[in-house]
């Protein structure tokens, strides 16, 4: 099982606070750091500093980091044109050295368009699956060639489709709830399927959905790789879980019932769960970004069991 280390900088943090994360990411063993993409705070508070860019991150931590894969969950497709993010990301990618990945869905918090300006078109489904065409066939495109698209939302005509990324493939991540066409989607798009803050029984329908929809497609459903997003709250003692819980506004009856909360054992056992239904990766949303003890104590008492 991979841990990844999941962040939501829209809450509250600055580049050298994502970066001691990622820094302690890296120096205990976790997979990955991923970071979500908002430009505005969700729920009460501040939200001081204010937010940083995705992908102006990623770029920063791919130079600052040496192991760690790097990625978004997810990149919000309103956010970008996909001739532009499919530059972006080739380039941090070749920046880290080839440890990018790439979340992508369609954005969904209209408050944040309407704070900074951003168009919040009505028809955003559609726009994913030509955004993640145009993206994926410019990767994909042989030196040399030019690619072309003509779609109901983008056209791209003699594209060089330059630059290209440092790995063959960068993967690509799909994910949501959704019945029919997240499936379909994941199915001929993506190399990983991720559902967030679901339960073992939500997750293992949906997974089961994706590779009924990947067969259909003449796909192996053992080709993706199955992920859960879930919110962490561990404590060496129920003080301690209480503790981290009213840090973030929550409650820890409640972190154990839709995440993963309580003691490292309790944790552990709740992982095997979503192992035993197909996960092989867990996004660990840390939602507390001081607490670098958090992490410490995930590391030598949850993953030490699960590696």
């Amino acid at each position: 099982m991979d841990l990844r280390i999941f962040t939501e900088p829209q809450q509250g943090a600055a580049y050298d606070t994502l970066l001691a994360v990622a820094k302690a990411t890296e120096d205990l063993g976790f997979d990955a750091f991923f970071r979500s993409d908002h430009y505005l705070r969700m729920g009460s508070g501040d939200g001081l500093p204010g937010p940083t860019d995705a992908w102006l991150t990623l770029a920063g931590l791919a130079r600052e980091t040496k192991r760690i894969r790097l990625g978004t969950l997810m990149t919000a497709g309103t956010f970008r044109l996909p001739g532009v993010l499919a530059i972006q990301v080739a380039q941090v990618d070749q920046m880290s050295g080839g440890r990018v990945e790439l979340g992508l869905g369609t954005g969904w918090f209209e408050e944040e368009h309407k704070a900074y300006g951003i168009p919040f078109p009505k028809e955003k489904f559609s726009r994913l699956e030509e955004q993640l065409e145009i993206i994926t066939g410019l990767w994909a495109t042989e030196l040399g060639k030019t690619f072309d698209f003509h779609g109901t939302h983008y056209d791209l005509t003699d594209s060089p489709a330059l630059p290209k990324p440092a790995q063959k493939k960068i993967p690509v991540l799909v994910g949501g709830h959704g019945a029919t066409r997240t499936p379909r989607l994941a199915a001929q798009y993506a190399d990983e399927f991720n559902i967030p803050f679901a339960s073992v029984e939500d997750s293992e329908r949906q997974f089961g959905r994706v590779r009924a929809a990947a067969e259909e497609a003449g796909r192996d459903g053992d080709d993706l790789t199955y992920s859960n997003a879930l919110v962490v709250c561990v404590g060496r003692d129920e003080a301690e879980v209480a503790r981290r819980a009213a840090a973030i506004g929550r409650e820890a009856d409640e972190l154990r019932l839709d995440g993963l909360a309580g003691s490292p054992s309790e944790v552990v056992d709740k992982i095997g769960r979503y192992a035993e239904i197909g996960a092989r990766r867990i996004y660990l949303q840390i939602l507390d970004l001081d607490d670098l003890d958090h992490l410490e104590l995930i590391s030598s008492q949850v993953r030490s069991q699960l590696s």
